[in-house]
This record gives C-alpha cells, structure tokens and sequence, in this order.
C-alpha cells in the first residue's frame, strides 16, 4: 500500500477478530516501526502482548477496581480482540539532556507508525485507554515497575467486515498553519526590538 494511502484510509476498528498476527509478526512490525523519531534512540518503551487465556488475567484485574457494580462488563473488555498489545512508557530518568515529554513524544510516534504498519499488512487495530491504566490491580497484574506508565492497550485482529468506518473527508487545516515575517514587528510608539 502506498504511504499516502495507509495514511488517509487507516482508521480505529472496533470490531476485530481472530486471525491477529503472532508474536514473531507483531515484534518484526515493531522493529520496522522503531525508526520512527527518538532524540538519543532511547527506546523508552516496551510491549506487553496479551492474547488466549492471558486477556483473562487483565479482564479480572479491570473487574476487581469496577466499583459500580459494571465488574462483568469490564471483565469481557479483553476479549473484544485475539490480541492486546499493553504500550507501557519507560521513561530515562538519567537521560535529562531528553526531556519527558521528548520520550513520550517517541513513545507516541511508535504507536502510531505500529497501527500504519498493522493497516498496511491488512490487520485492523484501535488504541484504547481509560482510568484502567492507572488502576493498582491492572498495574500489579501487568507487572508495570513504579517508573513506568501503562498508555494503553492496542486491541489488534483482522477487521470484521460487517463494519467498515466511512470513508474521512480530509479536513481543512489552513488557519492552523502559518508563517512568520522574516520582518520584525513594529511595537506601537517605539523602534523595533533590538534597536534602542
């Protein structure tokens, strides 16, 4: 598929089903995705693959912190998809010269070249989150360290026909991009800046 393409026509699935690709599969799609944009080649990420009998393990960790009665509903939430991905942020503390928000910006800009690839290879995905990745039953369950942030949940199979998302009519982004005068600006009463 052309890059230009995937990138119009790729769109969150809801309903995905079995196949979804095995781990070798998922793993060499990461591997290509991790060229994407990373100040120091941090890497400050790591999966976490859920699929089978292990998507029960997350769903009872979801049902122990319901507290509204709704513990069965989130317990069936893992198995909307044969495959969840945890996306789990590594932050490099001793690594200052990169600031936070540059790593999770990497972190960010992996997810999203993995759902490009996901698309491009014909798999269906949706990037899920909630106050579930906070929760100390999912964080215990997960093994997520106390340096760590769960982002989520990338929820991967091979899209149901039945529901295909409309097509997007690409938006107008005119007034969101501008450009500066190589002029400085007069201040009203008062020579440029620099110039007193």
């Amino acid at each position: 598929m052309e890059l230009t393409q995937a990138i119009r026509t790729r769109r969150s699935r809801h309903l995905l089903t079995a196949p979804a690709p095995s781990d070798t599969q998922f793993t060499d799609l990461v591997r290509t995705a991790a060229s994407a944009p990373d100040h120091g080649t941090l890497r400050p990420w790591r999966w976490l693959l859920l699929r089978g009998t292990a998507r029960h393990v997350l769903g009872d960790a979801l049902a122990a912190q319901a507290t509204d009665g709704n513990g069965h509903r989130l317990r069936d939430k893992p198995l909307r998809a044969p495959l969840l991905a945890s996306i789990i942020f590594c932050p490099h503390e001793e690594a200052t010269r990169v600031p936070a928000w540059e790593q999770l910006a990497a972190t960010t800009l992996l997810v999203h070249s993995v759902e490009l690839l996901l698309h491009d290879a014909g798999w269906g995905s949706i990037w899920r989150t909630g106050g579930a990745v906070e929760a100390p039953a999912v964080r215990e369950a997960l093994h997520i360290g106390a340096d760590e942030r769960l982002l989520g949940w990338l929820y991967v199979g091979t899209p149901d026909g039945r529901s295909s998302p409309p097509a997007r009519t690409l938006p107008s982004v005119r007034e969101r991009v501008t450009s500066l005068s190589g002029r400085h600006p007069r201040r009203q009463g008062g020579a440029a800046p620099g110039r007193r």
